[in-house]
């Protein structure tokens, strides 16, 4: 009696294994077998003359894209700034949306694809007024695609879900989360101020000079460092802490450091307080106040020092047109006609000469000094960009210390001994070129 129990049993789990089996297997060759393979472009309007792009989620709020001359705003009653990133990621998805395949050509009921109560609609609307809609309704069986219609046409499509997701955004991830939305390239001025001091930059065509608190040589990296930090201070959101706290919060909390960056249209300004471990900030362009993250905090505490340029020429990777060098009672007038290196005159080896040159582009300070100077030990000399730039150090030894002044600056440079000390062997190591082969 258990043996025939035990095989009725298992004809029934086979049956039903069976069963299960035709039934995924209809289900997937259902979602494979499309009426027609040919992608269709769902989108025909290009890129740039998409004025307005709305996304309603079934069941959540409408965002509203508005393009405003060349920028984004996510519409409402408080128009915010749209991220130029997200919106351009989402531009982009929109004008390559396209379907990997035609389900139905004529959906009887497009109710049993979601379609009817879309998930997702996208209205997109161009320069002329013209709106063209896309609704996204349920997941095909296998999972890899959702179905997918143009409004108004009877087609329903398959579309990857890769496609898609980009449209899934909420207003807080299209937002433009930036604190100061300035244009680095635009800028003209920047201001620090912290309890160290307070320091202000001004640029000159494409460099950037310490204006205050004395006119100074700045290091080009460490000031576009410095914006590159302004330009990515961020509003933390994902808290989605009470606005009344954070107020409450910012009063609070003490004053870490603030800035100011200005250019043709105006100033914006950000505060950033410390309370323990948390950082928050006021911008004088974004309403609020927000939390931001430490890196920024700590990215814009800075001192003079540490925007002063160490090196003491400015006439970087180009070969110089000449270098003078006096160093004690020994002189070297070096000149170069194109790639070509001569002492006095006749021809140098090249491999001293640049080695000589590389040295002196490479002299770079250990730290500033406020006094040390003496007599002048080593005087140079380089002219460059075809003679419009003349640049002169010189270089004294005080003990075990060297000291060196650019002309018609008062800063003094601290160097290592061991740079100057090379400085002179190569120059003493200068050879002349070896005789031409017949």
């Amino acid at each position: 009696m258990k043996s025939k129990g035990l095989l009725k049993a298992s004809f029934l789990l086979l049956v039903l294994g069976g069963i299960i089996w035709w039934s995924n297997k209809k289900a997937a060759t259902a979602d494979k077998t499309p009426i027609e393979k040919t992608a269709t472009s769902l989108i025909s309007i290009p890129v740039d003359q998409i004025q307005a792009i709305e996304i309603q989620k079934h069941g959540d709020e409408t965002i509203r894209l508005q393009r405003i001359d060349s920028k984004w705003q996510i519409a409402g009653a408080k128009p915010l700034r749209a991220d130029p990133e997200a919106v351009s990621s989402l531009l982009s998805s929109l004008s390559s949306l396209s379907s990997d395949r035609t389900v139905e050509e004529k959906a009887a009921s497009p109710d049993q694809y979601g379609l009817t109560q879309p998930a997702l609609e996208l209205t997109v609307t161009d320069n002329s007024n013209k709106t063209a809609k896309i609704l996204i309704g349920d997941k095909t069986p296998a999972g890899t695609a959702v179905y997918g219609a143009i409004a108004g046409d009877p087609r329903v499509f398959a579309i990857s879900s890769y496609k898609t997701s980009n449209f899934d955004k909420s207003a807080n991830d299209l937002r433009d989360k930036r604190m100061l939305p300035f244009d680095t390239d635009k800028l003209s001025r920047v201001e620090l101020q912290s309890k160290k001091q307070s320091i202000e930059f001004g640029r000159d065509k494409d460099r950037w000079q310490i204006l205050k608190p004395s006119p100074l040589r700045a290091d080009q990296s460490s000031v576009e460092e410095l914006l590159r930090t302004l330009h990515d201070a961020k509003m933390d959101s994902s808290g989605n802490e009470d606005e009344t706290k954070l107020n409450a919060a910012f009063r609070s909390a003490a004053v870490f450091v603030s800035a100011r960056v200005s250019d043709s249209s105006g100033t914006q300004e950000l505060e950033v307080r410390k309370s323990k471990d948390d950082y928050y900030a006021k911008s004088s362009v974004v309403e609020g106040v927000y939390k931001i993250a430490s890196s920024v905090a700590t990215g814009l505490d800075k001192s003079l020092d540490d925007f002063r340029n160490k090196k003491l020429f400015d006439f970087g990777y180009a070969d110089p047109d000449k270098v003078e060098i006096r160093d004690g009672s020994k002189s070297y007038l070096l000149s170069r006609n194109s790639s070509d290196w001569f002492l006095n005159g006749a021809k140098l080896d090249p491999g001293t000469a640049l080695s000589l040159v590389g040295q002196i582009r490479d002299l770079t300070a250990t730290k500033f000094a406020g006094s040390g100077f003496t007599t002048p030990l080593v005087d140079i000399t380089v002219t460059s960009d075809n003679g419009k730039r003349s640049e002169r150090v010189l270089i004294s030894q005080n003990g075990d210390h060297f000291f060196a002044k650019r002309e018609g600056e008062s800063p003094l440079y601290e160097l290592a001994a061991s740079t100057v000390t090379d400085l002179q062997k190569s120059a003493t190591d200068l050879k002349p070129a070896a005789p031409a082969k017949k």
